[in-house]
């Protein structure tokens, strides 16, 4: 199939398959006449590419996983030790964005007469050691 087709297939620009040949998340495709022509196999491949990336996976975190994998080999392996791995990460933001989302919501009842006062207040208060806990707030400042 010609590049145009695989993105209309996959949902991405033409420029973004050209894009990932070029960084080596997929393989050069043969020419005819000058023009790109992928196996139907690609748009698995793309589709593979687009998921993982949707899901937080660096694009060099994609290469790894995709070097030298064949259509007949078994992805489970692969896809767990990656996994392993990004667990961790995952765990991390998680944290992280409910110790924001706790400090969102605390500020949303700020009601101090400068940013100074705010700064200086949630700098001393047992709040903020909540917020960085994780732990929820309640109350003003």
């Amino acid at each position: 199939m010609k590049i145009g087709e695989l993105a209309g297939r996959t949902g991405l620009n033409a420029s973004a398959i050209r894009y990932y040949e070029q960084v080596g998340l997929l393989a050069a495709p043969h020419r005819a006449s000058g023009q790109r022509r992928y196996a139907d196999d690609a748009v698995h491949r793309v589709r593979l590419i687009c998921f993982a990336s949707e899901m937080g996976f660096t694009l060099g975190e994609i290469k790894i996983f995709l070097g030298g994998l064949r259509d007949d080999a078994p992805v489970g392996p692969r896809w767990k030790k990656l996994a392993e791995r990004k667990i961790v990460e995952v765990q991390r933001t998680i944290e992280r964005s409910v110790r924001l989302q706790s400090l969102l919501e605390h500020l949303l009842r700020c009601h101090c007469a400068s940013l100074a006062v705010c700064v200086e207040r949630l700098s001393l208060s047992e709040n903020l050691k909540r917020i960085r806990s994780g732990k929820p707030v309640k109350g003003k400042f």
